[in-house]
This record gives structure tokens, C-alpha cells and sequence, in this order.
């Protein structure tokens, strides 16, 4: 996955703002973990235990949450099969620390791509309305759409987390 960014347009149909948006994000978290050491991505904030190396594992995670779990309605995979959440449920954010920044940004990266294949599937067959395999809250499923709102919301946040923890490590505030 390119480190390079792309503004999402001011005026296009609502998946292509959707995806442009949620790309954008993407890239941006990305661009504040890229560079930097296992140490470095192991810093947090004085007042706070979010390090850059959680936030790209926890939403490597998200990624796989929304798209494989949720909407698909498909088992956990990969390194995510064998978490024992009960024991640590931020075990995501915990964890990172003993990854190396390529194995980070890889995980990242193959599930990136493992949702947009999934988006590309799901819009082929149907539109924004589809909703999610697995229920959440009170027995309601989500929509494609919700969920495409709601990882933009998820990578917004963390990118403003983000933003602070990488100027706090070398001082970078133009990623």
C-alpha cells in the first residue's frame, strides 16, 4: 500500500466519497507509523497508553472486525483466530509492542485489502443498504453503509491520536 495520499474529491457519487475518505485515513495512520522503530512504535503519550504500533494493529483488527466478522459473518483469521480476548481485551493494542514495524504495516496492508476485496464484492452484488451477517446491539445488523461511515470514523479519531503521538516522538507534523 502506497504511502502516497490522495485529497477525496469534493463532489463524486456517494461510495467513490465514501471509499476516498476511508482511503485517506488509512494512509494517513499509516504516514505517521511509517519510518519509525519497534521502540518508537512502542511510545506513548505521558498521559496516555495508545502507542502507534497498537493503533495500526487494533485497526488492522477493525479492518477484519467489520468486513470479514461482522458483515460477512466469517470466523476470526489469521492472527486474529487465537486471540483469548477474555484474558486481554485490548490485547490489539497490547501486543504490538513485540511486532516489528513490518510485520505491523504488512498485517495492516493484507487486510486492507481482504476488506476492499470484500466492499468490491458486496457493491457488485447489491448497494449500501445490504446489511451485516452477524447482529449487533438488540438484534440489529448494521448496513455496508453504516459500517464504511463508521471505519472513517475510526480512522478519523486515531489519526488525530496519531498525529499527536508521532510529534511527540521526532517532532513530524507534516505527514
Amino acid at each position: 500500500m502506497s504511502l502516497e495520499r490522495t485529497s477525496p474529491p469534493y463532489s463524486a457519487d456517494e461510495v467513490t466519497m465514501l471509499r476516498s475518505f476511508l482511503d485517506y485515513f488509512r494512509v494517513t495512520v499509516r504516514r505517521q507509523a511509517a519510518g519509525l522503530t519497534q521502540q518508537q512504535l512502542a511510545t506513548a503519550l505521558p498521559t496516555s497508553p495508545l502507542t502507534l504500533g497498537g493503533m495500526l494493529k487494533h485497526l488492522t483488527f477493525v479492518e477484519q472486525w467489520w468486513f470479514t466478522i461482522v458483515f460477512l459473518g466469517d470466523e476470526a483469521q489469521g492472527l486474529w483466530a487465537d486471540v483469548d480476548w477474555d484474558a486481554d481485551e485490548d490485547w490489539d493494542w497490547h501486543s504490538a509492542a513485540h511486532d516489528s514495524p513490518d510485520q505491523l504495516l504488512a498485517w495492516h496492508e493484507q487486510e486492507v485489502a481482504r476488506s476492499n476485496r470484500t466492499l468490491d464484492d458486496a457493491l457488485a452484488a447489491g448497494d449500501l443498504d445490504q446489511l451485516a451477517t452477524r447482529q449487533r446491539h438488540k438484534g440489529q445488523s448494521a448496513s455496508l453503509r453504516w459500517i464504511l461511515v463508521h471505519l472513517i470514523e475510526e480512522y478519523a479519531r486515531h489519526a488525530g491520536h496519531a498525529d499527536l503521538i508521532r510529534e511527540a516522538i521526532d517532532q513530524k507534523t507534516d505527514l
